[in-house]
């Protein structure tokens, strides 16, 4: 089975500021909230799923964190919008152990997402490495339910087989 992709059709975007930090936010659907990021961008699968999600009744909230919406995953272009937000202010307050940006703007960003829909919180999605986000975003009050799946470590280092950390 494929993973469905969608394109931009029928999401409202504009720019949400949060934390000290304004990024475009894509949002769909009418119900109780969910927001959702990834190290890949809005990319035609993470449309899908945000489709999907909104289908059965969820509103959708995607900050475009990294890459251009709505361009497909091809390898390189998944290279290098990583290879960009390995040098963000992120990665230096982590290696720093300072405030998360990001963390900060999602916070806010979920905080928005709850008064705006209903229900009692909403949920966060993160992928890869931006899974840490997503927990990160959980000390809120906001956030019922962290979502954090393909983690990103170990990374497969040459001929190296990914084994399980435990």
């Amino acid at each position: 089975m494929t993973a469905p992709e969608a394109d931009l059709s029928g999401w409202a975007v504009a720019p949400f500021t949060g934390g000290g930090y304004t990024h475009d936010v894509y949002r769909k659907g009418a119900a109780p909230g969910g927001a959702d990021s990834r190290a890949t961008g809005i990319h035609p699968g993470v449309l899908g799923l945000g489709n999907h999600l909104v289908d059965n009744g969820f509103t959708v909230a995607m900050p475009s964190l990294f890459g251009e919406p709505g361009k497909p995953a091809t390898t390189g272009y998944i290279a290098k919008s990583v290879a960009k937000a390995c040098v963000t202010k992120e990665f230096a307050a982590f290696a720093l152990n300072k405030a998360r940006p990001v963390s900060l703007f999602l916070r806010a960003l979920a905080r928005d997402l709850n008064a705006s829909t209903p229900g009692k919180g909403v949920g966060v999605i993160g992928q890869c490495f931006t899974g840490g986000f997503a927990l990160a975003a959980a000390v809120d009050d906001s956030v019922l339910a962290p979502v954090l799946s393909q983690p990103s470590v170990p990374f497969p280092l040459g001929l190296a087989r990914r084994r399980d950390p435990g």
